[in-house]
């Protein structure tokens, strides 16, 4: 965030975020923006507007407007910049074949941000707020989001304490922003992801905040996850802080295993993220006849494991090809053959709008109220 002057700083809650008039919309309608969709990752691509909305500690957000993409105005002394107080969620924008662009099931976001804003002591949005900024955001960068299946559009958004507050407690005032960029892979492995469990460091603790999407989550797990990579591997996961037997998550995403009928993830009691892809996935193999267990998972179940594989909003389903543990590398079942490949062209399927969605997941945003 850029830093700005002392006066810029203090700008008041009724004070408009950029003195810029409101954004004409109309560019919107265009197709598409000038990107080249097949070479799509996941890293930044600003796009044209962003949503902001602000409140004070205690009342509701204002309703919020859509402003040009760029730099906000933050005071040194905001809760976020001293005390980690934010929150963050991501979600998808998918276009249809037919031309429909639809979110997943953006109401399980809203109500995760909800939860995390009572653990942090924060005022969070309604879901209705939440899901109307969200397609208004999406609207309003309508041209960025990818033709169908060249990706998707990554949506962020972001609830910050941005009141000044000296010693340790809540902030005074909140902001909920939200921003987009078109995306594709996460991950570029083709085959799967080749996994190094850590023994040093520790994701989350008992009592913590590893259950709810808080900012302060993220940046300790850059060293080991910077480690791993200079090591050759994909990613990292985690083993629980109590005991250290028992897988937890990787760095962004959650992990199942699978032996026979039988697939196995660890419970969200506190210290793993509920992610909705994972519930989703859950949902969908239970469909195809598996038995879906939430429980506690060993290394040593791990290493005897048939299939093992990784859900997230980013990277959607993504199968674990190696773990590496100690001196030990074990090697997974992949390819079409895997139930990781099955439930990746199912929940897909659903997204893209290629088969019919009976869970009513999708919601359409072409007819978002102005």
């Amino acid at each position: 965030m850029h830093l700005p002057s002392p006066i810029a700083s203090n700008l008041a809650l009724d004070q408009p975020f950029f003195s810029q008039k409101s954004p004409d919309l109309s560019e919107a309608n265009e197709k598409y923006a000038n990107v080249n969709w097949e070479e799509l990752g996941f890293s930044l691509i600003p796009t044209d507007y962003m949503y902001m909305s602000k409140c004070k500690q205690g009342e509701s957000f204002s309703e919020g407007e859509i402003v040009p993409y760029g730099d906000i105005p933050i005071s040194p002394c905001a809760g976020i910049l001293n005390y980690g107080q934010g929150l963050f969620e991501g979600l998808k924008a998918y276009r249809t074949e037919d031309g429909r662009i639809t979110l997943f099931r953006p109401d399980q976001n809203a109500f995760r941000m909800q939860t995390g804003a009572d653990r942090l002591c924060m005022t969070s949005p309604s879901s209705d707020q939440f899901v109307q900024a969200v397609k208004k955001t999406v609207l309003a960068n309508k041209k960025w989001v990818p033709p169908p299946g060249k990706g998707s559009l990554y949506i962020r958004p972001l609830l910050i304490g941005t009141g000044a507050v000296l010693g340790i407690a809540s902030a005074p005032e909140y902001t909920f922003l939200m921003y987009v960029s078109p995306v594709g892979n996460y991950h570029t492995a083709s085959s799967g992801l080749n996994l190094i469990v850590d023994h040093t460091y520790r994701r989350a603790h008992t009592g913590g905040t590893g259950g709810v999407k808080s900012c302060t989550n993220y940046s300790p797990v850059v060293k080991p996850l910077f480690e791993a990579k200079s090591s050759g591997f994909s990613d990292i996961l985690f083993l629980d802080a109590a005991t250290g037997r028992n897988i937890e998550e990787v760095s962004t995403c959650n992990i199942f295993i699978t032996k026979g009928n039988i697939v196995s993830t660890p419970p969200t009691s506190g210290t793993i993220l509920p992610g909705i892809t994972r519930k989703s996935i859950s949902e969908l193999a239970r469909d195809i006849g598996y038995q879906v267990q939430e429980r506690d998972v060993s290394v040593e179940e791990l290493l005897e494991a048939e299939e093992v594989f990784c859900t997230g909003t980013a990277m959607v389903v993504k199968a674990v090809e190696t773990v590496t543990f100690h001196d030990k590398k074990i090697k997974y079942r992949t390819g079409e053959e895997a139930l990781s490949t099955k439930l990746h062209l199912m929940l897909t399927n659903i997204q893209m709008g290629i088969v019919e969605d009976k869970k009513s997941w999708m919601v359409e945003i072409n007819g978002c109220d102005e």
